[in-house]
């Protein structure tokens, strides 16, 4: 039954077949081969109790806030204002690219939309400054990965919904390993410069008077940041109505500095829509599916199966971070999440980790998966803005970030504590 489903899905994808298409056409398969009751039946029933659930909500709100902000321009301005604080190291504006994905991420909580924004304002830099391309390249891609480990994440929410774990808990657990990526993404970018200076460009200088002029310009998604966190920690709002008091200040923000058309506004409406409309078809698709791997017992069979293999916890635990990194080089990052979490979480659960704990480095190994080649969602965005050169640069750059990422991977392993210490104050 396992290597029917493995051997379905990863042909489908193969195929080119769509993620969402895929997952449903699994379930169908697996319902039509392995049940004698007419799982098929509940589809119905399934996608409007999953379409129900008000933590959805929040996954059209967080698009469009970032929607938002773009078409305001606070992201261009939040971007020269990153620039003229951190372009002072070595690197220069590699590390305001990470420093503005950190920040974009804050407020977006997607991967794909932080890159696709950070390379439209960075790329221009690029050969003005002199930096040579793999390394500024890479460093855009990984900056965006953090747009699905800072919160709010998309992502985040989609595996807290599939594991029944408390959205506020798993942001708090992400936190502290998120401020340390990009920390360590700026070390990794540092030495280099360090090691090898024709790495850094052309340096940028900005006095302290301009690095002051240029505070308000970073104000806007700080604060929406804290109003949008802010409000679920303090038990003001949900979630998802945290997500609507985000949208409200971005578009707030936008009528004050008369950002806004009717063109700008309907162009970001009809991007939210469509990636929304993507990722809500996806979710329908893999809750159906869910339904049917615990209907015809795949889900305890493999649970019982790992166990049966007498492994130590921390030998499966390798072996599920390896498959993990393994099916990343070929599989979408969000229906890697969907299809695969709700096999994999229980058998951590039955070998006693926490499952809060898990959940960060899972989304540490869907960054991953972001820009590991051959289909990296993070490195094809990077390359069709960029629109000329060789698509080998961007992936050359992005494996020093790999590396970072494993080493996060590692510390967390070590010191779980990383993740688990701000949930219990929560």
């Amino acid at each position: 039954m396992l290597i029917f489903t493995l051997f379905v899905l990863l042909g489908l994808l193969a195929l080119s077949v769509a993620a969402a298409v895929s997952v449903g056409l699994l379930g169908m398969s697996l319902a039509e081969f392995y049940s004698t009751l007419p799982l098929t039946s509940a589809l119905g029933e399934i996608a409007w109790s999953t379409s129900a659930e008000f933590l959805l909500v929040a996954i059209p709100l967080y698009v469009l806030m970032g929607e938002l902000l773009v078409c305001s321009g606070a992201a261009g301005r939040m971007y020269g204002a990153a620039s003229k604080w951190l372009s002072w190291l070595p690197g220069g504006l590699m590390n305001s690219n990470i420093g503005a994905s950190a920040l974009f991420s804050a407020t977006s909580g997607s991967s794909v939309a932080t890159a696709a924004t950070i390379s439209t304002l960075a790329l221009p830099e690029q050969e003005r400054k002199g930096y040579p391309a793999p390394l500024f390249l890479g460093s855009i891609a990984a900056g965006g990965t953090l747009g699905i480990l800072i919160p709010p994440s998309i992502n985040m929410i989609l595996f807290a919904l599939i594991a029944n774990l408390s959205v506020p808990k798993l942001y708090l657990a992400a936190t502290i390993p998120g401020i340390l990526l990009c920390f360590m993404f700026v070390a990794v970018i540092v030495l280099a410069c360090l090691i090898r200076p024709e790495l850094g460009g052309h340096r940028q200088h900005a006095s302290w008077a301009e690095r002051l002029s240029c505070l308000p310009d970073l104000l806007p998604p700080l604060a929406i940041f804290a109003l949008v966190v802010g409000a679920i920690y303090s038990g003001f709002a949900t979630a998802s109505e945290s997500a609507a008091l985000g949208v409200l200040a971005a578009f707030g923000l936008g009528l004050w500095r008369r950002a806004f058309t009717w063109q700008t506004l309907g162009q970001a409406f009809e991007s939210t829509m469509r990636t929304s409309g993507m990722i809500i078809f996806i979710t329908l698709a893999a809750f159906f599916l869910n339904f049917v791997l615990s209907a015809i017992g795949l889900t305890s069979s493999l649970v019982s199966f790992i166990t049966d293999l007498q492994l130590s916890p921390m030998t499966t635990l390798l072996a599920i971070i390896m498959f993990y990194i393994v099916l990343g080089c070929f599989m979408d990052t969000l229906a890697m999440l969907i299809t695969t979490a709700p096999l994999v979480v229980p058998v951590i659960v039955a070998l006693g980790f926490d499952p809060l704990w898990f959940g960060v480095i899972l989304i540490v190994l869907c960054e991953m998966g972001q820009i590991t080649p051959p289909f990296g969602m993070n490195l094809f965005v990077v390359q069709s803005i960029r629109g000329k050169g060789n698509f080998m640069d961007v992936i050359y750059g992005a494996l020093p970030f790999c590396l970072v990422l494993l080493l996060l991977i590692a510390l967390l392993i070590c010191f779980p504590q990383l993740a688990l210490w701000l949930p219990q104050f929560a």
